[in-house]
């Protein structure tokens, strides 16, 4: 398969986010796994989940606070308050609770700051003692130490790029290729199981409570009802969602993806697009590759 099976015209309309990074880490790789799939979890689309959350890689002791085996994980949203919010409640849930875990602040030069420490402190029920780096929880494990705030800085979510096979083990193995080439790449985040959608969305939906639905136009089973973007012959296609730090992050990723996927049962690379009615930033193909 050859870079031909690009769709050059198409366009992966992003929007302008905003995000969290934090370092975690564990006395060892079981309970660092497990801090990761717990803070992770639930983390797919701000569509109906709080945040976008996934791994943005994982850490080698030499490389972490402590000297410990850690990862660095990236959340994103709509809103600065509105992702602090959700971002200390994931904290709090998932790591406070998590044996051995440690906290801290991917982003500790960023001028907007969201409360961390300052609002899972009350935790301690009076207890909790104020210290130059944050604050310190007594728990039953010890004590847990978090930092006063984190940083929120500026990026952009929803880069995309849709793979559309003769067979849907072709789409899959493609997009598997790309997620796997996105995955070493510093800033960017694919949050969704695996990093890949099966369930790709439109803006909108005619029942009018829902602000997304179902992307009918990549649908196989509906090519011959609707005006359908899958190329002739396509059984399946399966689309990576990018977040990222910066919009060069994404496009970059974008790229090495686009360089990975082509192999066989594999017909078409594309982006979706919703008119203007998701975000400005304007992902071409034709830019990327």
């Amino acid at each position: 398969m050859t870079p031909a099976v690009v769709d050059r015209e198409a366009y992966a309309e992003a929007f302008d986010a905003r995000y969290a990074r934090l370092v975690v880490t564990a006395a060892d790789e079981h309970w660092l796994n497990a801090a990761v799939t717990a803070v992770t979890g639930y983390g797919t689309s701000v569509i109906g989940c709080d945040a976008e959350v996934g791994v943005e890689r994982g850490l080698l002791p030499d490389e972490t606070h402590d000297g410990r085996p850690g990862a660095a994980i990236m959340a994103f949203g709509f809103a600065a308050k509105k992702l602090g919010h959700s971002v200390a409640n994931r904290i709090g849930q998932c790591l406070l609770t998590c044996p051995t875990v440690a906290v801290f602040d991917g982003l500790p030069e960023a001028h907007d700051r969201a409360p961390l420490g300052d609002y899972l402190r009350y935790f301690g029920d009076g207890y909790e003692l104020q210290t130059k780096g944050g604050w310190s929880l007594p728990i039953m494990e010890g004590k847990a130490m978090l930092p006063t705030t984190m940083g929120v800085g500026r990026g952009v979510a929803g880069g995309n790029l849709v793979f559309a096979g003769s067979t849907a083990d072709g789409a899959l193995d493609a997009a598997r290729r790309a997620v796997d080439a996105i995955a070493p790449l510093p800033g960017v985040v694919t949050p969704f199981p695996g990093g890949v959608c099966r369930s790709g969305s439109k803006v909108g939906s005619r029942y009018k409570n829902l602000v997304a639905s179902t992307n009918e136009a990549y649908c196989p089973t509906l090519a011959d009802r609707v005006e359908t973007k899958l190329p002739a012959g396509a059984k399946a296609a399966y689309e990576v969602i990018i977040d990222g730090e910066n919009e060069a992050a994404v496009r970059d990723a974008m790229r090495r993806a686009i360089e990975a996927a082509p192999g066989e049962g594999l017909l078409t690379i594309t982006a979706a697009s919703y008119g203007g009615q998701l975000g400005k930033v304007l992902l071409r193909l034709s830019d990327v590759t």
